[in-house]
């Protein structure tokens, strides 16, 4: 399905831009050091991200990434997960979606995975 808005990511400790629209935590993990008020969230979409066992084994390690991404989608399709990345579907459907994470490398986050799917 695709979408009319556009969706983007960034760190959520990047300062706030004007530009953002809708921005979404998208880690399981509440960021080290970041105070609510500085991340500047409308949420925090805990449900859709990746489970304990998957972000452990991961480690953001960038060998891992492209079967992080297969096992990641695997579980996106579970009903919990799955109605998560619906709700952000609804939210980039007319309008900027940010999609933030702690992870030091973007590219390579479940960010990134997410903002692929929801840009096709």
């Amino acid at each position: 399905m695709a979408t009319n808005g556009e969706v983007r990511i960034r760190r959520v400790y990047d300062e706030p831009d004007d530009n953002d629209g809708v921005r979404v935590l998208v880690d399981r993990i509440w960021p080290r050091g970041m105070t609510k008020a500085r991340a500047a969230l409308d949420e925090w979409c805990k449900d859709v991200a990746p489970s304990t066992e998957l972000r452990k084994w991961y480690s953001h390690d960038p060998a891992k990434f492209e079967e992080f991404t297969r096992r990641y989608r695997v579980e996106l399709e579970q009903a919990d997960r799955g109605q998560a990345l619906q709700h952000l579907r609804n939210l980039a459907a007319d309008r900027r979606l940010i999609l933030l994470t702690a992870s030091k490398d973007v590219d390579i986050s479940e960010a990134a995975v997410l903002a692929a799917i929801l840009n096709r």
